[in-house]
């Protein structure tokens, strides 16, 4: 007689296979990397020598670098606090008109490539500014540019990462329960001073962990610093990082490695200090409804609308329209007018120079094909992290968010030594070679991926998967026919976000590219770096056409996405139905009881259910 296995419950069926998928993707996405990268600082050529590393990390000029790479962060993560942190409340705490759009487009600032800002400024200042020049307000001919040097960089560096502190405070605004507003307002409190006493207090772990991202995006951006530093002679160590490994002069690996974990070892810092600082003062809120607007501005809405509208002029509208004017104009520093108005630098770019519109292919099928892979990869993933991954569930996600937290440039030297050599077994390198691209941009853009399928997947029954498994059903079978419907749109959306940010990448595609392999970032680099600043426009204006378009089509994922997902996803429900009805001075509002909280389920828009 046959002897029937003991049962098992389903969720422990069929998992090991997801758990090593997911050990596999660590180690060699952020393990091996980072192993690769010590090993070439503290042991080049094979000897071991961490006096080496010392030496090159006591240098002069990397001494210079750190404190430049050290100051910009500092003051350009304080801005990017002020600035953030004042639109996060504008939009999250008022009735202010319009806070989905501006939501939206303070968003999409942040999204548009660092060069690109970079360039956008530049070209808004300066004697040679079309834009200037066309309103007649240019300075005086052979005047410096004021946005290149260290004012520049932080201010650029500031209004870019700004938005960053907006979606981590926006997030924390989404988990004060609407019970703590209302008992404020019902004892007497003022909106202002339920801001100053309740809502401030609990966002202060956010606010710490909004500006030590913003510090470490900061010390690991190559593209702005690169553009308004390095002419000057002004030199973050990304950027001497980039010039040391292009001189290719002896020794250069071990140079390049020890400046990398130097920018590892500020980024390192910053993360465990955020988590430790964020635990300490984490408050415990139990699950209620969340934060809904509870100011009513009433004549000062016209103030804030300004302000808020004012601020996505000054950090989007402005520099992309003095990108424009760039151009369209035949050289750079002429007027824009009916007669200098031209498209010439747009068929340049797009049909005539072979370099260009290969890049735009190139960035295309690498951005485009590790999106479809990071997709494809999310659900599994997501599923195995939820419902296999026990104890690992907090020690896996930390391991693949390595390489995102990480600045691009230690993640490219991480690749180089990785792949300078064939592999083994296979004696395949993948040094030179496009898969080396795609490589960083999978290791690199994975977290982002992940995030929205395991939002989803932290939705998703066990009654469903349960039956299945009781009906005989095997894992891979319950993943396709029950798993990965729920979560396809939730994998697209987490793809298309690796997409927008992988199609404009610079700082890991400028150590990777060799000849053939450019994509859009590296060209438009090299173009502004020849002189060549109206066709570089020109490319940066096509870029951002591409990235809002792709922004808008992930916004249409929104109905069948957990909420919170997008970025710019903000609470859309009436002011008035966060504030108690005694507390309303509306005679409309006190004839009309305010709605009462919504279900869970509404969370979901009705919308995706009819579809």
């Amino acid at each position: 007689m046959r002897r029937i296995p003991r049962d098992r419950g389903f969720s422990e069926q069929g998992g090991f296979g997801l758990l090593a998928l997911l050990v596999v993707l660590a180690l060699a996405f952020d393990v091996m990397p980072a192993a690769r990268l010590i090993a070439a600082a503290i042991a080049p050529g094979g000897t071991f020598a961490p006096d080496n590393a010392l030496s090159v990390i006591a240098s002069r000029s990397a001494i210079r670098a750190s404190l430049a790479t050290l100051e910009t962060a500092f003051f350009s993560s304080l801005l990017a606090l002020l600035i953030g942190g004042a639109m996060a409340l504008v939009l999250g705490v008022t009735d202010v008109r319009a806070r989905r759009p501006a939501s939206f487009l303070f968003v999409l600032s942040t999204m548009i490539s660092p060069q690109v800002v970079a360039l956008a400024f530049l070209s808004l200042a300066g004697p040679a500014s079309p834009l200037l020049n066309t309103l007649g307000l240019a300075p005086e001919a052979g005047s410096a540019n004021p946005m290149l040097g260290r004012g520049g960089i932080v201010l650029v560096l500031g209004l870019h990462h700004a938005p960053l502190v907006y979606v981590v405070l926006n997030a924390g605004l989404r988990r004060i329960p609407r019970a703590v507003i209302e008992a404020a307002r019902i004892d007497g409190a003022t909106p202002q001073r339920v801001v100053r006493d309740v809502v401030l207090p609990l966002l202060r772990p956010h606010m710490i962990g909004a500006t030590l991202l913003a510090f470490v995006a900061g010390a690991g951006n190559f593209g702005i610093p690169a553009l308004l530093g390095a002419p000057v002679n002004y030199l973050t160590l990304p950027v001497l990082i980039y010039r040391r490994l292009s001189s290719f002069g002896p020794g250069v690996i071990g140079d390049v490695a020890a400046l990398g974990i130097l920018v590892a070892a500020v980024a390192g810092i910053c993360v465990a200090l955020s988590q430790w600082l964020t635990r300490r003062d984490a408050v415990q809120l139990e699950e209620d409804a969340p934060l809904q607007p509870f100011w009513q501005l009433a004549g000062a809405k016209a103030a804030a609308g300004i302000f808020v509208w004012g601020l996505l002029g000054i950090a989007l509208v402005l520099p992309m329209l003095s990108l424009l004017a760039a151009a369209l104009v035949p050289s750079y520093g002429m007027p824009l007018d009916a007669s200098t108005v031209t498209l010439d630098n747009f068929v340049e770019v797009l049909v005539r120079q072979t370099v260009t519109v290969r890049a735009f292919g190139n960035s295309f099928l690498y951005a485009g094909g590790a999106a479809l892979m990071l997709a494809a990869l999310s659900i599994p993933l997501a599923y195995g992290l939820v419902r296999h991954a026990g104890a690992g569930r907090t020690i896996l996600p930390a391991l693949l968010e390595t390489s995102y937290i990480l600045p691009g440039v230690v993640l490219a030297i991480a690749c180089i030594l990785l792949f300078l050599k064939p592999l083994p077994l296979v004696g395949v390198s993948l040094y030179a070679t496009p898969w080396i691209i795609v490589f960083a941009y999978l290791a690199r853009f994975l977290p982002v991926a992940l995030k929205p399928a395991l939002a989803a997947m932290e939705q998703v029954e066990l009654a469903q998967e349960e039956a299945a498994a009781l009906d005989g059903a095997r894992l891979r079978r319950r993943i396709l026919d029950i798993v990965a419907p729920s979560l396809l749109p939730a994998a697209a959306a987490g793809g298309l976000m690796a997409f927008l940010l992988a199609f404009n990448e610079l700082t890991v595609s400028a150590l990777l590219w060799t000849a053939g392999t450019e994509t859009i970032g590296v060209v438009l680099y090299n173009l502004e770096e020849a002189g060549l600043a109206a066709q570089a426009a020109a490319v940066a204006v096509t870029s951002v056409v591409i990235v809002t378009l792709a922004m808008v089509a992930l916004d249409r994922f929104g109905a069948w996405l957990p909420a919170g997902t997008l970025p710019w996803d903000i609470a859309a429900a009436p002011v008035r139905a966060a504030i108690p009805e005694s507390l309303s001075t509306s005679p409309a509002t006190r004839r009309r009881p305010a709605a009462p909280p919504l279900p869970a389920v509404a969370a979901v828009p009705s919308r995706a259910f009819r579809r």
